[in-house]
């Protein structure tokens, strides 16, 4: 990216959600010195495939995003409970503003404003309240956006592409998914890509852009 940022913060309302919206991002971030942290706010452990241990999610969120590149150090798991994430709104974003002062981003990712899922709107939302301060782009979910306005591009290679698909692929609970289909994770990179006249980008949506 032309701003290197030094200290990027990743909301995730759900394991995978930052792979998914960003992953391809956060390994370019990675790659360029940037220190990434993931903050996730729910396992979903009541969503969990009955075939897999409950808390498998926790094991899968450690591994992918050490694909990613992030330290084990930098990863931040809340337990709240799936589908339930407005009813905890404040204890959310008393977490977000710990998380600023501990961290002090100055990039978060977060879900689209435009995000239909409960929890994802929730978490876009107390994340802007909380750091309405910092330079914030909502990452794109197709599946679950209602509308996006596409404007903010972050152009990836294919290096990028391929660390987003190995890390969703550490999620075997998630597997089933048709979004999780490589074919369609590159697919969506590719027309991105093609938008602004590269092979391969993620897309976002500008929250707020604080230029110091």
């Amino acid at each position: 990216m032309d701003k290197t940022f030094k200290r990027v913060l990743v909301l995730a309302p759900h394991t995978d959600d930052g792979e998914f919206g960003c992953g391809g991002t956060i390994a370019k971030c990675v790659e360029q010195g940037s220190e990434v942290f993931y903050a996730t706010f729910s396992l979903c452990e009541e969503s969990v495939p009955s075939e897999f241990p409950r808390d498998i999610l926790e094991t899968e969120v450690r591994e992918a995003t050490g694909v990613l590149g992030i330290r084990p150090d930098n990863l931040v798991i809340y337990r709240y409970q799936v589908r339930r994430l407005p009813q905890v709104r404040q204890e959310i974003l008393e977490n977000l503003v710990v998380l600023k002062k501990d961290i002090n981003p100055d990039l978060v990712l977060l879900p689209s404003k435009y995000d239909l899922h409960q929890d994802h709107s929730q978490v876009s939302q107390e994340g802007l309240r909380a750091f309405k301060d910092r330079c914030l782009l909502g990452y794109e979910v197709p599946w679950n956006n209602l509308t996006f306005q596409t404007l903010t591009f972050v152009l990836l290679e294919e290096r990028h592409v391929q660390k987003k698909i190995d890390a969703l692929a550490c999620y075997r609970s998630q597997a089933g998914k048709n979004y999780a289909d490589p074919d369609y994770i590159r697919g969506l990179a590719r027309t991105r890509g093609v938008e602004i006249g590269s092979r391969f980008a993620e897309c976002f949506e500008c929250m707020r852009w604080v230029i110091r």
